[in-house]
């Protein structure tokens, strides 16, 4: 059974060609599905019966299973989401006033093994297929009731969508840009492309890939100001240095949505917030049209690591920001159910055999 969500309206439009039928019915099907949610086909009343009937035979639509489905304290919800075969990624949704954010994965643990990650420190199986990052969307839409045609982009429970759960976007990239693209089709989820952010770790060639095939909002994990600290916090950088993906975010620029690069900065205590290390970042990042987004350390178990004080925090976005850098210190939501940034781990069969055992029970961890 081929499962509808893997396509695109461009996959969709050849494998309905397959079936002999026109490409209208694909814009059709891509609104059922999508838009309003509807997984059974005989319910797409204006599709002709004799085509959901084949529809029912050859195909289906099926979004991951839920394994566990946890609400914070705060209103932040996090399911847990079997994705086959011992493994299980999470998917966050964060309600704020007048928008709500959908935090999606898009693989089953994380190779690039920053080290103040829970996820990296799961090891990595696999990349998600589209239906299976797409899916997240689907499900939190039909959970959150959001399924309504009708209803415009501001009006839904998800107004947008940020990739930065499991793994690492580019590292998975043809099967993240396709669920982008339905992300953005007016068919099915109908988001504006700066609704939509993509967090990468510095993969400087799959950064240019997406800026001429499809340019969202862009988050770039930094972390540090300089390679010394970086190669040891996010290991990709003895691979793509800081000069290399200064010069990749001002060559995106060309094509983003957005004036400007989102720079994500994890708060330690003690590593990475000195005031002299806020003035190299203020040097480095001189001629990027930017942001920093601080983010207070969100503990896990294992780590070495502690969370900035409020304080030292607060010093440090001072500095920012007193050179003209629009600075943000983003709240913490959902470490009560380790749903904040850093502690997504879910469960991963870990094909790196990077924890010294190659399977990992299916039990929550990353708490």
């Amino acid at each position: 059974m081929q499962n509808l969500l893997e396509f695109d309206a461009a996959g969709l439009t050849r494998f309905l060609a397959d079936l002999g039928q026109k490409p209208f019915r694909a814009r059709q099907l891509l609104r059922w599905i999508h838009r309003m949610g509807v997984a059974d086909f005989a319910a797409m009343t204006d599709v002709a019966k004799d085509l959901r009937a084949r529809l029912a035979e050859v195909a289906c639509v099926q979004a991951p299973t839920v394994v566990r489905d946890t609400l914070s304290e705060d209103g932040t919800r996090k399911w847990l989401l079997d994705v086959g075969a011992g493994n299980a990624v999470e998917t966050v949704f964060i309600p704020e006033s007048g928008r709500g954010t959908l935090c999606i994965s898009s693989q089953a643990g994380c190779a690039l093994d920053c080290s103040f990650c829970a996820t990296g420190k799961q090891g990595f199986n696999r990349n998600l297929s589209s239906a299976e990052i797409v899916g997240q969307l689907w499900w939190a839409n039909h959970v959150l009731g959001a399924g309504n045609a009708r209803k415009d982009t501001a009006e839904r429970a998800i107004s947008n969508v940020v990739m930065m759960g499991m793994g690492e976007p580019l590292a998975n990239f043809d099967n993240v840009v396709t669920a982008l693209g339905l992300m953005l089709d007016d068919h099915a989820y109908g988001l504006s492309r700066r609704r939509v952010t993509v967090s990468t770790s510095g993969i400087v060639p799959a950064m240019d890939r997406l800026r001429s095939t499809c340019p969202v909002a862009l988050a770039v994990s930094l972390h540090a100001p300089n390679d010394a600290l970086r190669d040891e916090l996010v290991p990709i950088n003895r691979k793509y240095p800081l000069a290399d993906l200064m010069a990749a975010c001002l060559r995106y620029l060309d094509n983003a949505p957005r004036d400007f690069i989102t720079f994500e900065y994890v708060m330690l205590d003690g590593v990475n917030d000195a005031d002299t290390q806020a003035r190299e970042l203020v040097r480095l990042v001189r001629g990027v049209p930017c942001k920093f987004n601080l983010i207070p350390f969100n503990p896990f178990s294992g780590t070495i690591y502690r969370r900035s004080g409020r304080e030292r925090i607060r010093r440090f976005a001072e500095i920012l920001m007193g050179e003209g850098i629009v600075t943000t210190t983003r709240r913490t939501r959902g470490d009560d159910v380790a749903a904040a940034c850093g502690q997504l781990a879910g469960q991963v069969q870990d094909r790196t055999r990077r924890n010294g055992r190659a399977v990992i029970p299916l039990v929550e961890t990353g708490r």
